[in-house]
């Protein structure tokens, strides 16, 4: 692979973010690293980096420029302007070292990320890193709105892997932490001498409130520990952004911990996104594969276990952020889950954001987890925008036979989709409406039909729209004409032919049965076709 250049950087670069006022010598030094430098770091080593200078601008830079000059890099970038930095230019033309100027109102993080791809180029270990990244960054980002807080995502030697999006109200030590991707010395030092912050996560799995510090320019934090076992695998720090924390906090921060950890724990297991398989879809698929997950996934497979479906609305789901969406809700409630039951497993099926919950206590659990699904459709319209609602399925004894209920759950979605008033329900708010639909589907798998009640229908006209009025109205005439606007003496009328033509008697419960499937077909028919024109 040929040697990565400051030319190559600065290709990358949008244009007015930096400008390149002094090349290095010679001018085609290769550029094997990239090294972010504190201006209190006394220690740092910059050969063969692309230095990031954070934290001091203009002159005030220049002590720590003479400590990198000792073994100089290839090229530094700094922020400032150009005459703040004559002294600072003769300096590094003398060590022959490139001077990047940032522009002052840009952002570190993307020049960063921009000198990265450049330098270490994607390779297979990269990605599956970039997708826990991607994966811890989304936990933060959920976490934080959550909570109403700013999260920082640590691994256990204090550096930063992911963060909730930044805004002006976060503390020096916020910023610092995420510029140079680790906490700063002194605040590392203060956290654990002082506070006792670490001391107290290394001795409990609860979240640990930090108090503020305002003569050190700190916020009040809660943190929590990541681990896998009794291995300290990170650690998640929020910090209060003026409003102070709600009284869910701690139960929220639990349910991120439990993500988070099962992340790092994928990743330290180097599980390629490649080798990945969706485990609900295997849990649900029977019980030879949910046994096979069960054994991998450390579940217990002999407790009682339940699904729960989240759907969204048809408007919604054809939107252009949809899957944006679909995305953040499954985010959201795999956090919730985790809170209740850490080993819970959140995904998609068939559509639908699917929340498998195995190791339950009892089959009477079905308030715990009714309370689940309600706090999650609770805070996704709160901090999603979006108006969700939920299917509890029936609560199962073992997991093996979860697949079974699939079916039932997700006709009560539909129910439930369907219904003004519900956005929470479990089968016995439904059951009657479960079965109509069941019935239904069963009748729309079979090829026969009723011949002259298929052709008038088929007709469509004013018969067929009487008839599906007509049931509509539980069979009341009164009913009907009110929905039609028509005098009752036609609705008998109408009621009357369509009687003769078919030769049902729509008063006898067989032959009501019978038309009922029939204009219940017809009617999802006509709606798709009215939906296309």
């Amino acid at each position: 692979m040929a040697a990565v250049t400051v030319d190559d950087i600065l290709s990358d670069l949008p244009l007015g973010f930096a400008t390149l006022v002094l090349r290095p010598v010679p001018a085609g030094s290769a550029i094997e690293r990239f090294l972010i430098v504190d201006a209190d770091d006394e220690t740092s080593d910059g050969g063969a980096a692309f230095v990031l200078l954070i934290g001091v601008r203009g002159r005030s830079a220049l002590p720590a420029l003479r400590r990198l000059v000792k073994n100089p890099p290839p090229v530094i970038a700094l922020k400032g302007k150009r005459e703040e930095l004559i002294e600072a230019e003769e300096l590094l033309r003398d060590a022959g070292t490139g001077l990047l100027l940032v522009d002052p109102a840009a952002d570190w993080d993307r020049l960063l990320s921009i000198a990265k791809d450049r330098i270490q180029p994607r390779s297979y270990q990269s990605e599956v890193l970039t997708l826990l990244e991607e994966d811890l960054f989304a936990i933060a980002q959920t976490t934080a709105r959550l909570t109403s807080s700013h999260v920082l995502i640590e691994d256990a030697a204090n550096k930063v892997l992911a963060y909730s999006t930044v805004s002006n109200d976060i503390d020096e030590l916020r910023k610092a932490s995420i510029l140079t991707r680790r906490g700063p010395r002194k605040y590392e030092l203060l956290l654990l001498k002082d506070l006792g912050a670490y001391r107290e996560l290394h001795r409990t799995r609860l979240p640990v409130r930090v108090p503020a510090r305002p003569q050190d320019g700190l916020r009040e934090r809660v943190a929590i520990t990541l681990f896998a076992g009794d291995r300290i695998m990170g650690y998640i720090w929020l910090q209060e952004t003026g409003a102070g924390f709600g009284a869910d906090v701690d139960y929220v921060l639990n349910g991120s911990a439990a993500r988070a950890s099962a992340e790092l724990i994928r990743y330290r297991n180097q599980q390629s996104v490649h080798m990945r398989e969706d485990r609900v879809a295997r849990i649900l698929s029977g019980p030879a594969e949910a046994a096979a997950s069960a054994h991998s996934e450390k579940i217990p497979a002999d407790r009682p276990a339940a699904l729960i479906l989240l759907g969204i609305s048809d408007a919604e789901a054809q939107a252009d952020d949809a899957a944006l969406k679909h995305g953040e809700l499954a985010n959201l409630a795999s956090i919730h889950a985790a809170a209740y039951k850490a080993s819970a497993i959140v995904g998609q099926f068939q559509g639908d954001t699917a929340v498998i919950v195995p190791g339950l206590q009892s089959t009477a659990a079905e308030p715990g987890l009714r309370s689940l699904a309600e706090s999650i459709v609770r805070d996704a319209g709160k901090h999603l925008g979006i108006r969700p609602f939920a299917a509890v399925g029936p609560v199962v004894p073992d997991l093996l036979s979860l697949h079974s209920t699939t079916r039932i759950t997700g006709a009560l979605l539909g129910c439930v989709g369907a219904s003004p008033e519900a956005s929470v329900a479990t089968v016995d708010d439904f059951e009657a409406e479960i079965l109509f639909r069941e019935a239904v589907r069963n009748f729309a798998s079979s090829t026969f039909r009723h011949r002259s009640l298929s052709a008038l229908l088929r007709e469509g006209g004013e018969l067929a729209e009487t008839l599906h009025a007509y049931f509509e109205a539980s069979l009341d005439v009164a009913g009907c004409a009110a929905r039609m606007k028509l005098h009752k003496n036609t609705v008998y009328y109408r009621i009357s032919k369509a009687s003769r033509l078919t030769g049902l008697d729509f008063s006898d419960p067989r032959d009501a049965l019978v038309a009922l499937l029939h204009i219940q077909e017809w009617a999802g028919t006509h709606k798709e076709l009215l939906g296309r024109k």
